[in-house]
């Protein structure tokens, strides 16, 4: 059964990964959806009777390959009939705050090509890295101005700088270091969340912590990596939606055991527009 619409698990989702927050959704009715990526168009100035000048369409495509996320959790009937809170809740909930990590970890921190297994889609690191190295760039140490700044000036001269769509995506470990950070007359440039309606912002840009942005080889509910910040147009963060979070309660798998299983699935796919439209600040440790 599809999870509806402000349902306390797709909250949960969205709340906890960034990704599923600031993506720009496509919605697939396949398991595979190309979507068509444009580069600039030319402009001049044409004189009086002038023909205009051609330019042929600078288009291509990025593929979104659908894959499932999806786990079971094994009851006992009796924790249903007698608990007093709502176990099946609870445990929707407890997925939806699993998935959001394991998700942003395969969007934005895993190492290696996506073959839609271990490594389920390339990721923004992985995109980075490849196609425009100079975007990614590391400290050794605690996060400085000089380094968040250097970050946000690669995107904003990658050439596809948007200031409404630019927003901040950083692991939960860097606060403590972004909290220190300060201009030149003392004014902090981290602002805490206040209200749904005034979210986390960084150097005036929207930014969301997820548990997922580190690096690692394989895609991990909990990786244990590189801790990322990153700039990013969210137009270029693109999350395929063939199915939305969807859960079933089956009585039959514990038929015998009086032992229903839950199971909670999600089929997403996701694609980075283009590399240059994302800068990344990679903490290596001290």
């Amino acid at each position: 059964m599809p999870e509806e619409l402000g349902s306390e698990v797709i909250a949960a989702a969205e709340q906890s990964s960034a990704v599923e927050a600031y993506g720009r959704k496509i919605a697939m009715t396949t398991d595979t959806y190309k979507v068509p990526r444009i580069g600039e168009s030319s402009v001049g100035v044409v004189g009086k009777s002038q023909p205009y000048p051609e330019d042929p369409a600078n288009m291509d495509t990025v593929l979104l390959d659908t894959v499932k996320f999806a786990g079971q959790n094994v009851l006992a009937e009796e924790d249903l009939d007698d608990s007093h809170i709502d176990v099946i809740a609870a445990l929707q909930k407890s997925w939806a705050l699993g998935y959001a990590k394991t998700f942003d970890n395969a969007c934005l921190g895993t190492t290696a090509a996506g073959n839609g297994t271990t490594v389920p889609f390339t990721s923004v690191y992985k995109e980075v890295s490849t196609g425009a190295a100079a975007h990614k760039i590391a400290t050794a140490g605690p996060v400085t101005y000089d380094k968040v700044s250097q970050t946000f000036g690669k995107v904003e001269q990658g050439g596809f700088f948007s200031d409404s769509d630019i927003i901040v995506i950083a692991h939960t470990s860097l606060k403590e270091s972004l909290r220190g950070l300060v201009d030149g007359n003392g004014r902090p440039l981290f602002i805490e969340q206040v209200s749904a309606i005034q979210p986390a912002t960084l150097f005036g840009y929207e930014l969301r912590f997820s548990d997922g942005a580190k690096t690692s080889a394989t895609n991990l509910q909990n990786p244990t990596g590189n801790p990322l910040l990153i700039v990013a147009n969210r137009q270029h963060l693109i999350v395929g939606v063939r199915k939305p979070i969807e859960s079933q309660l089956s009585y039959e798998a514990g038929w015998n055991t009086d032992e229903p299983h839950l199971k909670m699935r999600a089929r997403r796919a996701f694609a980075v527009g283009r590399a240059k439209a994302f800068g990344i600040l990679e903490v290596t440790g001290a």
